[in-house]
């Protein structure tokens, strides 16, 4: 394996990480103005993800920096391209964070659900966006010989993009409500599972609806064949055996098997992107691939080694903040938001 693909494949890992983790706080704050209809019960929800959601997002800016270190061209070509959309993201993040902070600096009602919509909107437009840019990723964007996007807003606004938006949203929320049910207990904790229960049905068929239509609008078919191999029907074999875990309780085991799915998910898009990073609706010569997108082999040796050292100090960390703040969330506990 040369340091393009491996550089390739660490990108990967983090995406993935970051939708496994991110995915289930994005969940939460989608379905905390729905399932909190008080405030003590909003703020036991809200704390279940108040000592990871930041850390979760670390996943992100590692990501973009491997890719801007990594793939500059990349990097330019899908900010560039992405504009509107990734500041939309970006101000929906930025509301997100703000609202963490601010809903308990004032005791009055309308100031707290104010900033509950607003966690709401942050968590509801990320969870979107990121599903309408992986496929729009995969599906293929106006980019010319000069690695320029040349397409408007609208391109990005196809129906294949927005099927893959409503799946990324349905499975987050699922991913969500499982977490709620495991990080909570009594009443929420079974007003969690039975919203897990509802959507299961809907975030599998979206997840078929997505994968057959990628077929249609995609080289996937082409690329991974009729049968895709073991990767994409894991997904698959994940999001259904889930509907039984949770059905008998299971919700650990539930957790699992999204997680399993997302990640699942995740690897197949970049099995059919490899070795190009982003595909070209243009013409399929002028897509960026791992080579012609990458910064030279001493920047990649340089970061290699400082991954080697750093990526597992973060992961030690990480899953030690984890394992420290693994109790469950009750109306009795001492609540911080």
């Amino acid at each position: 394996m040369d340091l393009n693909t491996l550089w390739f494949v660490l990108i990967a890992v983090l995406f993935i990480g970051f939708f496994f983790l991110e995915g289930f706080d994005y969940g939460v704050g989608i379905l905390m103005p729905f399932l909190g209809k008080d405030d003590r019960t909003r703020r036991v929800i809200i704390n279940t993800i108040g000592t990871f959601w930041d850390g979760n997002e670390v996943w992100l800016l590692t990501a973009g920096g491997a890719m801007f270190a990594a793939f500059p061209h990349w990097y330019a070509t899908m900010f560039s391209g992405f504009y509107l959309p990734l500041v939309l993201m970006l101000l929906a993040l930025i509301i997100r964070g703000v609202s963490f902070e601010y809903r308990s600096k004032d005791e009055s009602p309308r100031w707290r659900t104010f900033w509950d919509w607003m966690l709401f909107t942050g968590s509801f437009v990320p969870a979107l966006l990121w599903g309408v840019a992986m496929a729009n990723l995969i599906r293929g964007v106006p980019i010319d010989g000069n690695m320029q996007y040349t397409g408007g807003f609208f391109n990005l606004l196809n129906l294949y993009s927005l099927v893959g938006g409503l799946t990324s949203l349905a499975l987050f929320t699922l991913h969500g409500a499982i977490f709620l049910n495991l990080k909570t207990v009594g009443d929420l904790r079974e007003k969690s599972r039975a919203v897990a229960q509802k959507l299961w049905l809907p975030t599998t068929a979206l997840i078929f609806i997505f994968t057959i239509y990628g077929y249609f609008e995609t080289d996937m078919f082409t690329r991974l064949g009729v049968d895709p191999g073991v990767v994409p029907i894991l997904a698959g074999v994940a999001i259904l055996l889930s509907g039984w875990l949770i059905r008998n309780n299971y919700s650990g085991w539930a957790f699992i098997m999204t997680g399993i799915t997302i990640a699942a998910s995740v690897t197949t898009i970049f099995m059919g992107l490899f070795p190009r990073v982003m595909v070209s609706s243009l013409n399929d010569a002028w897509s960026l691939t791992i080579y012609t997108a990458s910064s030279s082999d001493y920047t990649l040796k340089v970061m290699s080694i400082i991954a080697l050292i750093f990526v597992p100090i973060v992961l030690i960390y990480q899953s030690w903040t984890y394992w420290i703040f693994r109790q469950r969330i009750s109306h009795e506990s001492e609540l911080e938001y």
